[in-house]
């Protein structure tokens, strides 16, 4: 797990979507085109491909290694004034997420790499039955324009390695 930087403490929704799925490879392209769609929506169009990537990875993981026949999992999308913040959560809470390295010829264990590459933080959040995994964003302050004083501190991502 990562959390190579805190994000600033702006973290009151400005928009919110929440959909349960069933635990299908289906959900999981459905579930991808709608965060894209729902990001672009909300005025963030140069990230939907991060938060599709995002969305389909953490969908991925919860549901080959956290379903349970007949439960749902289910994935939230959330905009705050500093990140964009994908949330999968699955009914499995003992089996918690970790990076390992994928063997050349393995076909699972790539899909962390890729969301810790991809997402400025990173993490996993326990329940009392289930658990959430989530990454985030950070949403940088939009430019002034020249001869203006910045309100606020730009974010800039972690560079990529």
């Amino acid at each position: 797990m990562t959390a190579a930087r805190t994000l600033p403490e702006d973290n009151a929704p400005l928009h919110e979507d929440r959909l349960d799925y069933t635990p299908t490879a289906r959900s999981v392209s459905l579930a991808r085109r709608r965060a894209a769609r729902l990001v672009s929506a909300w005025g963030h169009a140069d990230r939907a491909g991060e938060v599709a990537l995002l969305v389909s990875e953490l969908a991925t993981n919860a549901l080959i290694h956290g379903s349970l026949r007949g439960r749902l999992i289910r994935v939230r999308v959330a905009l705050t004034g500093a990140a964009l913040r994908v949330e999968v959560t699955d009914p499995r809470g003992e089996r918690l997420p970790g990076i390992r390295e994928a063997g050349g010829d393995e076909c699972y264990g790539r899909g962390l790499p890729i969301v810790d590459g991809v997402a400025d933080r990173w993490g996993v959040e326990p329940h009392t039955v289930g658990k959430t995994v989530f990454a985030e964003l950070a949403l940088r302050a939009p430019e002034k324009p020249s001869g203006q004083a910045a309100g606020r501190t730009t974010m800039t991502r972690r560079p990529r390695v």
